[in-house]
């Protein structure tokens, strides 16, 4: 087990569940909303007081429905960028290394194959709450952000877009990956394999329906990142 203690924000949600089931290695204590409530600071100062933390891993906010973040923009302005700025803040105050869960959302996912250099311009509301806390934790240098593309295993839905490409992968391998990825700096993609919706869902679900996305869906068709930076880390 790595002795570092690390303290997970967000201890209830869908991948910290995940984290619980399937972590062999690291040293975590879970916080859930209520013993670590990211908009209040005295919150966020009595649990770093009770554990005493080296490290917070950033997994808490607020992404779907996604359309949640153009329906009720203070929620996602408050738990995505303002509570990510007061987490930040503390980690700044008490030198305690701050890593974030972003997202590939915050690229024009147009073209593919962002690297982490790339500029960035979101689509969507989600994509500009997690680059508004992006902007906070960037101004912390003892910090790591993870541009991370993943979901729920099996796939959730019953049909999936096989012109939309994506670097999705399951949070079973985001679990395997954060090893090797708790002591870097800065920004790092981290997904799997370039390839539509579709074929990545019908490897755990087979008989899943295909379908078209459109001008429509208003979803742009090119979501890849470069990996580059993740397999040289990994390897």
């Amino acid at each position: 087990m790595i002795k570092k203690r690390i303290l997970v924000t967000g201890g209830n949600g869908r991948f910290a569940s995940v984290l619980k089931k399937k972590n062999k290695i690291l040293n975590l204590i879970y916080a859930s909303k209520k013993e670590c409530n990211i908009l209040d600071i005295r919150s966020v100062n009595k649990i770093i007081k009770k554990t005493k933390p080296e490290i917070i891993l950033h997994c808490g906010g607020l992404s779907r429905p996604m359309d949640i973040h153009e329906k009720d923009i203070t929620k996602s302005i408050d738990l995505n960028i303002i509570g990510t700025a007061n987490l930040t803040t503390v980690c700044a105050q008490n030198n305690i290394k701050l890593i974030y869960f972003s997202t590939g959302y915050v690229y024009e996912c147009t073209k593919g194959n962002y690297s982490e250099t790339d500029p960035v311009k979101p689509f969507n509301n989600y994509g500009l709450s997690k680059l508004g806390g992006e902007c906070a934790v960037m101004m912390y240098k003892n910090s790591l952000i993870l541009r991370i593309t993943m979901t729920e295993k099996p796939f959730l839905h019953k049909k999936a877009f096989s012109n939309l490409k994506t670097n999705f992968m399951y949070h079973e391998d985001l679990v395997k990956m954060l090893p090797k990825l708790i002591n870097k700096y800065g920004i790092i993609n981290v997904g799997g394999k370039s390839q539509s919706v579709y074929n990545f869902a019908k490897k755990t679900k087979p008989n899943i329906k295909k379908i078209i996305a459109n001008k429509m869906t208003g979803l742009p068709l090119n979501q890849t990142m470069n990996l580059k930076k993740l397999k040289n880390i990994l390897s």
